[in-house]
């Protein structure tokens, strides 16, 4: 009986050994920063298995970590704080189907939009379909492609649509290039009203759910419109957009946006102006200047942001649900970086913000055929606010995130 049982045992052992290969292990080293619930990516090393399990191994532990896997990179959260100068190791294996976590990163399809979420928190969505202006404004202002709305963890709504007569064509978030030279003619594609030209979405790909991240990618063009009433395609664009997981008790979240573009056949010039492309936001009518603080990581405000330069800009206002805001974070490779801003001074529309991360507000940025362009950014929303110190540790992690070295 006892050589039964050992034999058993032996057996499961060595089942366990075989379907628990080991595929990967990594070391992530934090450098010079302390990172705070930090987002890893690597490619995904070659292998035929489907079922995979991520683990760190922390002591004698062997903690699972969820992943997404996508166009052959693998993403994770090191979750908490990890201190600068430490690193912390990882490994990729096999697993039973029951060893499988559910994705907590949905994205969703639903008519004329992609929502994102996690489990019933509504984290952002994209309206790939046409959304009409407010009943008697001219249909000119009539738009796809834009994200609205955009959530605050406390579930506060923090953008805004079709806001105004003055500004009907301010869409949430949006980002159309204003003043640009078009087969030598000067066309606009934000001020939809001049009837120049506009943004349109085209088609969804890569809807993604995962453990560590959700998101879509979403082809746009930016359509010109010509004197003799015809339309010709100037620009084509994907919008890579990915949520991650919750933090900091569910009151911090991040997400992350990128625009990749290029002259759909002429070639187009991005002219120098003080608004357009970029990341632009029409924040809620809750945010006024007696409501909201803009602070940006060069210590300007709302009164002297404009036409400077900065990382980052943190955006906190009161809100029915209570405090909420957004650290909008510009990557270090973008154009003319650290990109020069556009915000609007205190007295326009009672007060109400518009903010714009302007790459071409000091100079112009030419655009040639067979090239591709890449605007990057990394948004928090966040409940409550955080600190200036907080707001620098989070541009640090996404313009230099921790350094992944495959071990095994």
């Amino acid at each position: 009986m006892i050589r039964y049982i050992l034999a058993v045992l032996l057996s499961l052992m060595m089942c366990h050994a075989v379907c628990a290969q080991v595929i990967a292990r990594y070391a992530v080293a934090a450098g010079k920063v302390s990172r705070n619930n930090c987002i890893v990516r690597t490619p995904m090393p070659a292998t035929e298995d489907t079922l995979l399990l991520l683990e760190e191994l922390s002591g004698n532990k062997r903690i699972p970590v969820p992943v997404t896997i996508n166009r052959d990179q693998l993403w994770w959260i090191m979750s908490g704080i990890t201190p600068a100068g430490t690193a912390r190791v990882y490994e990729l294996r096999t697993a039973r189907r029951e060893e499988m976590m559910p994705p907590r990163m949905q994205a969703e399809k639903r008519s004329g939009a992609v929502v994102l979420q996690q489990g019933p928190q509504l984290i952002l969505q994209y309206n790939s379909g046409t959304v009409d202006p407010p009943a008697g404004a001219d249909s000119v202002f009539r738009r796809s492609a834009f994200i609205h709305p955009l959530w605050a963890p406390n579930g506060a709504v923090l953008t805004s649509i079709f806001p105004n007569a003055g500004h009907r064509h301010h869409m949430g978030i949006w980002n159309p290039w204003t003043h640009t030279l078009f087969e030598g003619r000067e066309t606009d594609f934000w001020n939809v009203q001049k009837k120049q030209g506009k943004v349109r979405f085209v088609r969804l790909e890569d809807v993604v759910s995962g453990g560590a991240w959700c998101g879509f990618t979403a082809r746009q063009e930016h359509v010109a419109f010509l004197k003799d009433g015809k339309e010709k395609i100037a620009l084509q664009e994907a919008w890579l957009v990915r949520a991650y997981p919750a933090y900091y008790n569910g009151a911090r979240r991040e997400w992350d946006f990128t625009s990749r573009f290029r002259c759909a056949e002429s070639e187009v010039t991005l002219l120098q102006y003080r608004y357009g492309g970029g990341f632009g936001l029409r924040a809620t009518p809750s945010f006024t200047a007696q409501t909201s603080q803009v602070l940006t990581s060069e210590g300007k405000t709302r009164k002297d942001a404009d036409s400077t330069r900065a990382r980052w800009v943190k955006i906190t206002g009161a809100t029915p649900q209570g405090t909420a805001g957004m650290l909008i974070m510009s990557a270090p490779e973008n154009y003319d970086s650290p990109e020069p801003l556009r915000v609007w001074p205190e007295n326009m529309e009672g007060g109400e913000l518009m903010f714009n991360f302007t790459p071409t507000r000091n100079k112009s940025w030419q655009l040639t055929n067979g090239n591709v362009y890449t605007l990057s950014y990394r948004v928090m929303v966040f409940s409550g606010d955080l600190t200036p110190e907080e707001a620098e540790l989070a541009w640090q992690n996404f313009a230099h995130p921790p350094v992944v070295t495959r071990t095994l």
